[in-house]
């Protein structure tokens, strides 16, 4: 079994000498500096080297630079995406966004973790659980999402989260460790945001 195929299958895998993983990293880092050093106008270009860069894409997606992925491959994301500034998704397993995702600037999502034992970790040894984030779902400034945490559909988490472990759908969660802090319910719809 390739360390390709062990990362693929969630097992403990060689992500820093591995020569066929660390090629693809840089040809992904590449294309990510060549999408972070295009002009804020140049936005035909950001368009279709977002496209080479993610795997699956909507129609319409924004991802205002900078930002950064390992591998780009597997980062899925749904209609109506949008990214702020200093996105960062370590991509070594499946991370899939839904329809109509906001996230806010200087935002990670997490898929690679190593072992709490040193003599595994500084082998180079590290393991990756996908991530998924629903529909219609605001990540808040600085948010951190870690590996294999799901985030369900209608949901807003809190600026500077941690989001260990897996959201339902309908509420909002903020915290280190995130955690739900209410339901999102039609009362919110009554909510005037304009400031007197």
């Amino acid at each position: 079994m390739t360390e390709k195929e062990k990362m693929a299958a969630q097992l403990l895998y060689d992500a820093n000498y591995d020569k066929e993983l660390e090629a693809e990293r840089l040809a992904c880092k590449d294309l990510c500096f060549e999408y972070n050093n295009l002009r804020p106008s140049q936005t035909e270009e950001q368009d279709k080297l977002i496209r080479r860069i993610f795997g699956k894409t909507g129609e319409r997606v924004i991802v205002t630079a900078p930002m950064w992925c390992d591998y780009g491959y597997n980062v899925e994301v749904g209609e109506n995406f949008y990214s702020n500034h200093n996105l960062v998704i370590l991509d070594a397993a499946k991370v899939t966004f839904g329809n109509d995702v906001f996230v806010a600037p200087d935002c990670g999502f997490y898929t690679a973790g190593h072992p709490i034992d040193h003599q595994r970790r500084n082998l180079g040894l590290e393991y990756a659980y996908p991530i998924t984030v629903g529909d219609n779902v605001w990540i808040g400034g600085g948010v951190k999402v870690m590996p294999g945490v799901t985030i369900g559909s209608n949901v807003v988490i809190g600026g500077g989260s941690v989001v260990t472990k897996d959201i339902p759908d309908n509420v909002v969660a903020a915290g280190n460790p995130c955690r739900v802090i209410r339901p999102i319910t039609e009362k919110d719809m009554e909510r005037d945001y304009s400031r007197l």
